[in-house]
Order: structure tokens, then C-alpha cells, then sequence
């Protein structure tokens, strides 16, 4: 899958709330009341990951988790990406959890 263009890439995140280019990757950062919501929500990414057949970086702050997004074989961002985020949002996950920061 091809790299998108700045303007595909303004495109998606008009519709991702929350979500913003970082270099070559699409990140957000969610905020939840306690560790273990913030692990629960960890593990329904990984699931969403093992669907998907694309793995997000992610990073774990207590209560903070930080998705990175990016297809490294093409060095930047692609429709896997934004399907990811979009598939993520779109989700009881998103509907279920705390304010992102």
C-alpha cells in the first residue's frame, strides 16, 4: 500500500478526532481514570491489531496510553493507518472510554 499524499492525509484526520500527524505517523493520546482501564484498552487494540494484521506502537504512562501509527515497509503513513484509526473510533472502544487528553 502506497504512502498518501498531505492532502489524503488532511483529509483523514478531518474525520479522526483526537488524531494528529507526527512525522511520518498518525498519533493520539488517550487518558483514563485508572491503570487498568487504560490496560483493558490496551488489550482491545492488540485485538483490533491481530484483525487488522497492522500493529500500532503503543506506549503505557500509567493512565495514559499513546498510539502511534505508521507503515514502516513504506516509510510513513497509508490506508492502513487511517483505516486503523478509523476502525479504532469507530468502536465500542471509542464510545466506552474516557475523555482523550
Amino acid at each position: 500500500m502506497a504512502k498518501l499524499s498531505p492532502e489524503e492525509i488532511d483529509a483523514a484526520l478531518a474525520e479522526l478526532p483526537g488524531w494528529q500527524r507526527e512525522e511520518e505517523a498518525l498519533v493520539k493520546e488517550f487518558r483514563f481514570k485508572t491503570f487498568r482501564e487504560a490496560m483493558a484498552f490496551v488489550n482491545e487494540v492488540a485485538d483490533l491489531a491481530r484483525r487488522l494484521r497492522h500493529h500500532p506502537e503503543i506506549v503505557i504512562n500509567y493512565n495514559r496510553v499513546r498510539l502511534r501509527l505508521t507503515t514502516h515497509d513504506e516509510g510513513g503513513i497509508t490506508g492502513k493507518d487511517t483505516e486503523f484509526a478509523r476502525q479504532l473510533e469507530s468502536s465500542e472502544l471509542a464510545r466506552g472510554r474516557p475523555q482523550e487528553q
